[in-house]
């Protein structure tokens, strides 16, 4: 079975994916079992010369991945440059990291029977494992999931996601050409059910999904005995405390709200603003939101495409609506084209609305006037995701106070919560994950430790 991938913003047909099915999954697996007979025995040097000929291929490829991401799922040409770009960067990290999977020596000798006692240790691989990724970095967060498996010699097979699986087909060709055994790696499309299946076989070692919250809980709970990595959903916030000044909190915001057309886990969907920096906030980030440009993604001009089908768009709308029969008011945008929601801003939001209580995964921002940061610690801590914030702040006890009380994943400072550098802990607390991702983190979530106790005496 054939499916045609079609480029949300002109619903031209970008390329035709063939469909696995069940005997494709079979041998699929087989293979990648076999493959890890080989690749768990890889020395170091082995894994990081396998990762860095992938580099190679990233790079010379990196032009046409770029335009591949941006008809497949309407990302604007810069940001899928940054994509791409950071994927090289990302696979760079394992072929480091792949080096330094490291063990250590712990004394046994803590006892007066145990004097001669020393034990090793060292991180093995686990075997082959399933990765399932989002449409929204259909490059980026494959690598996140296939390149620190590769790093300490696991074996990957990944389903794609459905919206955008062509840029991994392409990433499965560079990653064919590097010298890893066949089966190794392997991309198959398929349906959800036999997605499923394979969540449920016991030849998987591990899961790394990222997607919504919904479907990644369900997963896990299809798995309870396997080792588990979920990257899921998010309502991040910003904090813009008292005296802070406005012009890197708006220039960074107005990147962090609509960026990607908000389809950002990290997506800055609530800015809190101190009273007294409210009014001047609100009106130069309205400036700034008007010079923001939407059409085409492949014009290098572009600032907003569009969203990833028009079903999303129409929820967007929706939500937006909702918001407004509930009292809320629409600063700035607010409207759908197609599968285009201009970039949209609104404030007297309450807690009840779904702008404010969902993941809206599209170009909607918040603005909400704060007098009390303790008000604001505790409206962020009732949602039920809590993946990462952001606060400007130039009081470092302020600082101290909303790390220690904010339950999130990640606190970031003076900046927004869609800060993200590929070799740092990422993940979340609540309803948006369980596990990190980042290279050297996942790593140890793809390894065992095993230990050798030495008898000396």
């Amino acid at each position: 079975m054939n499916i045609e991938i079609k480029n949300p913003y002109n619903q031209k047909v970008v390329g035709t994916v063939c469909q696995a099915q069940e005997k494709d999954i079979e041998e699929a697996i087989q293979k990648s079992v076999q493959a890890f007979e080989i690749t768990k025995q890889f020395s170091s040097f082995e894994r990081s010369e396998i990762l860095k000929k992938i580099i190679q291929g990233l790079e010379l490829h990196e032009k046409e991945l770029a335009e591949t991401i941006s008809q497949e799922m309407g990302k604007t040409i810069r940001e899928a440059q940054r994509e791409t770009s950071r994927s090289i960067n990302t696979f760079t990290l394992a072929m480091e990291e792949s080096k330094r999977l490291l063990g250590e020596v712990i004394p046994l000798d803590h006892l007066s029977t145990t004097k001669s006692r020393v034990a090793l240790t060292k991180r093995f691989p686990i075997g082959p494992i399933l990765a399932i990724s989002p449409f929204n970095y259909p490059l980026n967060l494959v690598s996140h999931k296939v390149a620190p498996a590769l790093a300490c010699g696991n074996t990957v097979i990944l389903k794609p996601p459905p919206q955008a699986p062509i840029t991994s087909l392409k990433l499965a060709k560079i990653i064919m050409e590097s010298g890893l055994p066949d089966g190794a790696f392997s991309v198959l499309p398929c349906k959800n059910e036999l997605a499923e299946k394979m969540v449920q076989d016991s030849r998987f070692k591990m899961l790394t999904f990222t997607g919504s919250a919904r479907v990644g809980w369900h997963l896990k709970a299809l798995a309870p005995k396997k080792k588990v990595i979920l990257e899921l959903g998010g309502i991040a916030a910003t904090i813009i405390d008292e005296g802070v000044p406005l012009d890197k909190p708006i220039e960074r915001c107005v990147y962090g709200a609509f960026s990607g057309s908000g389809q950002i886990c990290i997506s800055v969907q609530t800015i809190y603003i101190h009273e007294k920096e409210f009014e001047n906030f609100k009106s130069r980030f309205l400036k700034a939101m008007s010079q923001l440009k939407m059409g085409d993604p492949l014009d290098e001009k572009t600032d907003i495409g569009p969203l990833i089908d028009e079903l999303s768009a129409k929820r967007v709308e929706s939500w937006i609506e909702e918001a407004k029969q509930k009292g809320a008011l629409v600063l700035c945008g607010g409207k759908r084209k197609n599968n285009f929601i201009e970039p949209t801003a609104l404030t007297q939001v309450t807690a009840d609305m779904k702008v404010c209580s969902e993941e809206i995964f599209g170009p909607v921002v918040n603005l909400i006037p704060f007098k009390k940061l303790e008000d604001v610690y505790r409206s962020i801590n009732q949602l039920p995701y809590g993946l990462q914030a952001g606060i400007f702040t130039n009081n470092i006890q302020t600082l101290f106070q909303a790390y220690e009380q904010i339950q999130v994943g990640s606190l970031i400072h003076n900046d927004i919560p869609t800060f993200r550098v590929d070799h740092m802990p990422y993940g979340g607390v609540k309803e948006s994950g369980y596990g990190r991702e980042g290279i050297k983190y996942a790593m140890e979530q793809m390894t065992e430790v095993k230990m050798l106790a030495l008898n000396l005496a």
